[in-house]
């Protein structure tokens, strides 16, 4: 363990953070809110937004850098900016994960959730109920993950080429698919085993 002196250091502690952003947690309450302190260790890991003093969470430069470098950074920003939209894109593009810590608001705005299901499939689940059932923005998520089919909407289950995409991206999608769909091509196999048979 640091020294109270040591955690103070500014230039020991400006080291650090460069070398290992997550550091800046041993950092004194004082370099916790210190602007340039911080902006150097979102910029080698977005995460040590977390260690930031709260000031310093709702600071627009200092989250765009810590979600430039990992999306997930959004989950330690200030609500205020995870209801802002510029910053949200920024982090579903680099993680579609991100979409989980926008704002109900955003998880509503087509663009930025077809952004982050095109990163990441399973943000699908976090999209708002009308745009899980969107075609378009449901293709998307299956093509990258076919397990999404799971959080499309009941029509979009039980659409053939919405369920053919996500199956041959990954076969377990047939676990989503609708009963009716499931159904039909329980169907469509007996008959073609009777023709086989004939």
């Amino acid at each position: 363990y640091a020294s109270e002196a040591l955690k103070g250091d500014r230039e020991l502690v400006l080291e650090a953070v460069n070398q290992y952003g997550v550091a800046l947690r041993f950092a004194s309450d004082e370099l916790r809110r210190d602007r340039e302190v911080v902006l150097e260790a979102v910029k080698q890991n977005g995460l040590a937004l977390d260690n930031a003093s709260e000031e310093l969470r709702g600071d627009r430069d200092v989250v765009m850098e810590a979600v430039k470098q990992d999306g997930l950074a959004l989950g330690k920003a200030s609500e205020a900016l995870q209801a802002d939209r510029e910053f949200v894109l920024e982090a579903v593009k680099q993680d579609g994960l991100a979409l989980y810590y926008a704002s109900e608001a955003l998880k509503g705005d087509r663009e930025l959730v077809l952004e982050a299901v095109k990163e990441y499939g399973l943000a699908l689940d976090y999209a708002s109920e009308a745009l899980k059932g969107d075609r378009e923005l449901v293709l998307e998520a299956v093509k990258k993950n076919g397990l999404a089919l799971d959080n499309a909407s009941e029509a979009l289950q039980a659409d053939r080429e919405v369920v053919l995409v996500a199956m041959k991206q990954n076969g377990w999608a047939f676990e989503h698919v609708s009963e009716e769909l499931l159904f039909e091509m329980g169907q469509y196999w007996i008959d073609g085993m009777e023709i086989e048979n004939v």
